[in-house]
């Protein structure tokens, strides 16, 4: 270590200079970093889910949209002027970037019976032609078919939506979902000029996808910005120190800019969870310098040089930020077992940054302190306690009854994480001022959730969806599933065909029930299809060869445990039925429940083998088994408490949330590393009583874990602002959990080393 920092300090410029070079080359690699802004890339290539989903999309025609909402301000869809709105409307929607249909209660393809004749015709055929008998008509057609209402047009009739179903090529979807999204964003404007007593909204598929990377652009130009303010005003407030405050400022923005140009130069993109990542390398960044800062200042107040006080700053701290680097480094990797990729990559990112953050700490920031100047500030009076003297006392005259106290209260909080219910909503993702959330919140309310069932029924036989047996099979389905309390919309073939029947029947509602023939199934059938025009023809509905056929049911917006329920519920009635006929449940609603639960489970196993590997590392590091057991109290502890502390105030854990044990294990192993270290240095080296070892580590590390545990709770509680809940709960239960630790560690630890005390501490 004396030549270490020997060589850092003679040739303090050309560390300077290396450094600003190393992050110039990095940075170049920031230039390939793109935007994954699908939801799939939330799903890894093997999830059983995503790959059923992409099966029915194969099957079947893509189901991704922009749901265009239409809410007159007079409450009725069904006047002239609205008709007139969503007729134009649907009418230019098909010419959206990548549109390949368009639904709306004008272009529906109503069917009647003229004497002999079937006629398949829009709703509403021209806009200017509208009177009042074919407006009324337009209502009741509209209201009383099950394909359109709390799917297309609300039950009182406020509002519609028009859905454009988009087909992307899939060539480029970090170029081709903001091109969908800016084609729809300008017709909406368009039509909001054009109507201003209409208001337009915009929802769907595509505009979630959309969501994703705008919420995190907004973020990172509110967030970063307020961190770095927050990170500056805490450390010159706590430190009082302009130099340290600059050279810590300079080391954490190299740290953001090198290792996101690193993850670019690897291949690596961006998502909603993993561009929250320059955020959280900015307040880990800090802990090291701190440390660094603490010791430097303590030295120079006791009369030491500038030089001399530096390199025992580094003599001293290197051992504990290397373990905390690497303990910290090790809790953000376990976050690969997310079932996730999108918190796999965000681990990754995080534990670069830390890794960079370290080797800038030892060489980069004691070259700046060594260049600019530095004030050493008064020296303390030696018969005066200062706050964490006075603290140390505390805690060693009252250590008996803090241990019982301190425990009970620990198991109290830490029983409470029972009360978490796994429960997710991905529409709530995204705060209420993000319009996406704003728009499907509306629909929501008026129309129909955004919680989606594709259910494939599978006759196993060409044209087998024309046998009556099959259909009446499917029909029965149909009408249970529209009993079912959740069910907002079920979308059927079998009510086209109903449709039909009656048709054929001069529309005598007698005959509203399916064919009981075969071959007269298959004619309505094809006599429907040769009548529909180019664009609304049945393939979202039937496969090729009309072996199967796709019901698409829309629900309120369930969480995960009541989408898990609802699907264990179908599937259950499905196998009741005993059929020869195949079944297949998809969504994108199914899939992130599925996600939800199963990340859970994979995160469990992720922080039990950081929790164990971190105990090792420490044990050799420390070069104690005793104490290296000890470590797993404390650095348990504090996540338990704080999912306790959740459980009683929120109770639901979502996906965000299930990674949290994860990120925080590496970083409260920090604190508990910088104390262990120097009280067992105190025991060793100095030969101290345990009561003055406690002491000695509250001296001299006490100040830094404040300061650093206040700089790490301000930078998360900053980030638990953000629009994206995903990383604002992450950021607001990591902030607790923190703050959590350093409590363990101030009132818990010391007197449980002080119980567990020897005369003499062996290396073990």
């Amino acid at each position: 270590m004396n030549n270490f920092s020997d060589k850092i300090l003679d040739n303090k410029w050309l560390v300077v200079l290396m450094s600003i070079i190393f992050v110039v080359i990095a940075s170049m690699g920031a230039k390939k970093l793109v935007f994954k802004s699908d939801y799939k890339t939330f799903f890894s290539s093997h999830n059983k889910q995503l790959n059923d989903f992409l099966a029915l999309q194969n099957i079947y025609s893509k189901s991704d949209n922009v749901a265009i909402i239409v809410a007159p301000k007079d409450k009725n869809v069904f006047t002239k002027e609205t008709l007139t709105a969503i007729w134009e409307l649907t009418n230019e929607a098909w010419l959206m970037t990548y549109s390949s249909r368009v639904d709306s209660v004008t272009n529906f393809q109503y069917s009647y019976a003229d004497g002999d004749e079937l006629i398949i015709e829009d709703l509403v055929l021209e806009a200017d032609d509208l009177d009042d008998a074919m407006i009324e008509r337009a209502r009741r057609v509209a209201l009383s078919e099950p394909l359109l209402k709390k799917k297309l047009i609300a039950e009182n009739a406020d509002s519609t939506v028009v859905n454009v179903t988009i087909r992307l090529p899939g060539i480029n979807k970090t170029k081709e979902v903001p091109l969908v999204a800016k084609s729809a964003r300008e017709l909406r404007d368009k039509y909001q000029q054009k109507y201003p007593d209409i208001k337009f909204m915009l929802s769907g598929m595509i505009m979630m996808n959309t969501s994703f990377p705008e919420a995190s652009i907004a973020d990172s130009s509110r967030l970063m910005p307020a961190m770095i303010i927050v990170v500056i005003l805490v450390i010159f407030g706590l430190l009082r120190s302009v130099t340290g405050t600059i050279s810590t400022l300079i080391v954490i923005i190299f740290s953001i800019i090198a290792s996101m140009g690193i993850w670019g130069w690897s291949g690596g993109y961006l998502t909603g969870p993993s561009a929250g990542a320059p955020v959280m390398i900015l307040t880990l960044a800090v802990a090291d310098c701190v440390h660094l800062l603490s010791t430097f200042y303590y030295n120079l107040r006791h009369g030491m040089s500038k030089r001399e006080a530096l390199k025992d700053s580094l003599r001293v701290n290197m051992q504990p930020i290397f373990l905390t680097s690497l303990t910290t480094a090790i809790g953000f990797l376990t976050m690969n077992f997310s079932d996730s990729p999108p918190f796999g990559d965000l681990g990754n990112i995080v534990s670069i940054g830390v890794t960079i953050a370290f080797v800038f700490s030892i060489t980069l920031f004691p070259a700046l302190l060594m260049i600019l100047p530095v004030k050493a500030g008064k020296k303390p009076h030696p018969n005066k306690l200062d706050a964490m003297a006075k603290l140390a006392n505390f805690v060693i005259t009252k250590r008996k009854k803090l241990l019982i106290f301190s425990s009970i209260i620990m198991l109290s909080f830490s029983a409470f994480i029972a009360k978490n219910e796994l429960n997710d909503d991905f529409v709530t993702y995204f705060d209420k001022s993000v319009p996406f959330r704003a728009a499907t919140d509306f629909m929501k309310d008026h129309l129909a959730g955004m919680s989606t069932l594709e259910i494939s029924f599978d006759s196993k036989i060409s044209s087998g969806i024309n046998n009556p047996k099959f259909l009446r099979f499917v029909d029965d389905f149909v009408i249970w599933l529209r009993q079912q309390p959740e069910t907002d919309n079920v979308n059927s073939i079998t009510d086209t065909l109903k449709r039909l029947n009656r048709n054929m029947h001069g529309d005598d509602p007698a005959w509203y029930r399916l064919p009981e023939e075969q071959q007269l199934a298959a004619q309505y059938l094809l006599l429907y299809e040769l009548s529909l025009p180019q664009g609304l023809d049945v393939n979202n509905q039937l496969n090729v060869d009309k072996s199967s056929t796709r019901v698409i049911a829309t629900f309120k917006n369930l969480s995960t445990n009541q989408m898990l329920a609802l699907e264990n519920r179908i599937t259950h009635h499905f196998d009741k039925h005993q059929s020869n006929y195949g079944i297949a449940l998809a969504s994108p609603s199914l899939m992130f429940a599925h996600i939800g639960s199963g990340n859970i489970k994979s995160m469990l196993k992720g922080s039990l083998f950081a929790l164990i590997l971190i105990s090792v590392l420490l044990g050799i590091a420390l070069k104690s088994v005793k104490f290296g057991l000890i470590s797993l109290l404390p650095n348990l502890f504090p996540a338990a408490i704080a999912f306790g502390i959740w459980g009683i105030f929120v109770g639901q854990v979502g996906l965000g949330l299930s990674v949290v044990m994860g990120v925080t294990l590496g970083i409260i192993v920090d604190d508990t590393v910088h104390f262990l270290s120097k009280y067992i240095r105190a025991r060793r080296e100095k030969n101290l009583s345990s009561e003055d070892a406690v002491r000695y580590s509250f001296a001299n590390v006490g100040k830094a874990l404040w300061v650093t545990t206040m700089v790490l709770v301000a930078g998360f509680s900053v980030m638990a602002t953000s629009s994206f809940k995903v990383n604002a709960d992450m950021g607001l239960l990591t902030a607790v959990t923190i703050l959590v630790a350093l409590i363990v560690d101030f009132f818990f630890l010391p007197p449980l080393l002080m119980m567990l005390q020897s005369k003499k501490i062996k290396e073990q």
